[in-house]
């Protein structure tokens, strides 16, 4: 059997509902936004670096060079398979049924919760801007009250169409780039000492038993909740223009981009922050940098294009997940399918999964006011099922090429992204990436899951148990519900012509 000829949906088994309006730049802008360099940076250096000291810095092209693997195999996915919801209708195709089912559940289930952690770093940002954000005395309250806010401006925007969200969102990531440059060059022109400042610890290693490693290994964390999401260039396959050629090139670009930019950014406010030893780097991040470097009236410009950055990069995951939401509910396999997989006559773009995602967002930001810490357990997990959604893709991917069924035959006259010999060995790369990060978010550390009185157990091994309890719990449901209900529903099927059979 071939794949499709074009870029239609039939040969995969779907109509063609969701309008086709995105072009290059907006499937770039995807990807980067849901990276999102300055939101990712400003929410988290202070991690980092209160960890592992400048020498964390190293952990930004590690993880960089371990999410390339990942990303160079996705390329050649979404070349393949533009298909809305890429993870999962990826892993429907490379392996079983169940394994793309739990790969679907847990990029879902992770991106609503992403929705929410995002959201809360409006609270590290617009107080710092001006008094006028902050709406209570308690800190907590006050980050739920901001983000509500964020999520119901996101989730109106993704109800009233696509051509609005990517305008919205093209707009958002040309003034992140633009404000993420002028800040490099204004961090540049203000350097006080070498970048042999990444060779620093600040002694973070002194209370660690596996000393300077161990401390390395949990300040890494802060790279790796930020450079993820850019398959998002792919899951708007089904809205965009060419999407064969466009979404591996919006891939890579996305991930390349906030390398390269998310790097000088870093590595330069570390050259030019007046004290390296000032205690509030590690409370005040990139914040506290930027305005010590820079001054208030300057610097409040920059926190201002943060602001824009969460805000755009908060579309994005939600986007995410509304395509998710509709690929799955299409096939059936969500609770009310048919409902999820409406698609408005008027908006061309599903409503009803724009308004699930926003409550769920919502209410899981709740928690934030009387649990912080359950709620750092809840957003910290996320992170680790978006890895583990991919490894789901990476690992089928790699027993088809073992088995030499990778890649799939092309279409005639159809071009395609592919690593040629390079694929299995940048595959296996990928995998055991993927597997030794998934061992490395999930490990229980007090310092990241439970850093503060009450302790218990069960918030320390929070990671593992709310995972595990996340997969069971929805595998549960899967196989005893909808297994046996599952199958693209009769609304959304379309009948292949034979030339056109999918994989």
């Amino acid at each position: 059997m071939s794949t499709p000829s074009d870029d239609g949906l039939a040969g995969f088994g779907y109509k063609q509902e969701l309008e086709r309006t995105l072009g290059n730049f907006h499937t770039f802008a995807a990807g980067i936004s849901y990276i999102s360099i300055l939101t990712g940076t400003f929410q988290l250096f202070y991690f980092g670096f209160s960890f592992g000291g400048p020498a964390y810095w190293w952990s930004w092209p590690m993880v960089f060079v371990g999410q390339l693997m990942v990303a160079l195999s996705f390329a050649e996915l979404a070349a393949h398979y533009p298909v809305a919801g890429s993870i999962y209708n990826w892993s429907k195709r490379l392996g079983s049924p169940h394994v793309a089912w739990l790969a679907g559940w847990m990029m879902l289930t992770a991106s609503i919760v992403s929705i929410a952690a995002v959201a809360l770093a409006y609270q590290i940002t617009l107080p710092q801007i001006s008094s006028f954000f902050s709406f209570s005395g308690d800190s907590a309250v006050n980050a739920v009250i901001l983000g509500t806010v964020l999520i119901l401006f996101t989730t109106l925007v993704n109800a009233w169409g696509v051509k609005l969200m990517a305008r919205i969102n093209s707009a958002g990531v040309f003034i992140e780039l633009i404000a993420a440059v002028l800040l490099i060059v204004a961090l540049a022109v203000n350097i006080t000492r070498g970048p042999e400042v990444v060779m620093q610890t600040n002694d973070t290693g002194a209370d660690q038993p596996w000393g300077y490693f161990g401390a390395f290994l949990v300040a890494s964390l802060a790279s790796t909740y930020v450079m993820y999401g850019f398959d998002t260039a792919s899951s708007l396959g089904e809205e965009s223009h060419d999407p064969r050629k466009n979404a591996p090139k919006a891939i890579l670009r996305a991930l390349i981009a906030s390398f390269v930019i998310g790097g000088l950014i870093l590595i330069l406010a570390l050259m030019a922050v007046g004290d390296i030893n000032n205690p509030e780097i590690a409370t005040g991040g990139l914040q506290f940098i930027v305005l010590d470097v820079l001054g208030s009236t300057i610097g409040t410009v920059f926190l201002l294009a943060v602001v824009i950055a969460i805000t755009v990069c908060n579309l994005a995951v939600q986007s995410a997940a509304i395509r998710m939401m509709f690929a799955m509910g299409r096939d059936n396999n969500l609770p009310a399918g048919k409902h999820l997989a409406r698609v408005s006559p008027k908006t061309k773009t599903p409503v009803i999964p724009a308004i699930v995602s926003g409550v769920i967002a919502v209410l899981i930001l709740v928690v934030n006011v009387g649990q912080p810490q359950i709620f750092t357990v809840i957003t910290s997990i996320g992170i680790i099922m978006i890895y583990l959604a991919y490894l789901l893709v990476t690992v089928p991917m790699l027993v088809k090429r073992l088995r030499g069924q990778w890649p799939p035959p092309k279409a005639e006259g159809t071009k395609y992204f592919s690593l040629g010999k390079l694929g299995l060995p940048v595959n296996i790369l990928g995998v055991l990436w993927g597997g030794a990060i998934v061992v490395n978010l999930a490990w229980p550390r007090r310092a990241v899951y439970n850093a503060t009185e009450p302790y218990h157990w069960y918030l320390e091994w929070g990671a593992v148990l709310f995972v595990g309890a996340v997969a069971v719990a929805g595998f549960a449901y899967y196989w005893f519900v909808l297994r046996h209900k599952s199958g693209v529903l009769a609304d959304h099927a379309a009948e292949a012509r034979p030339e056109e059979a999918a994989q």
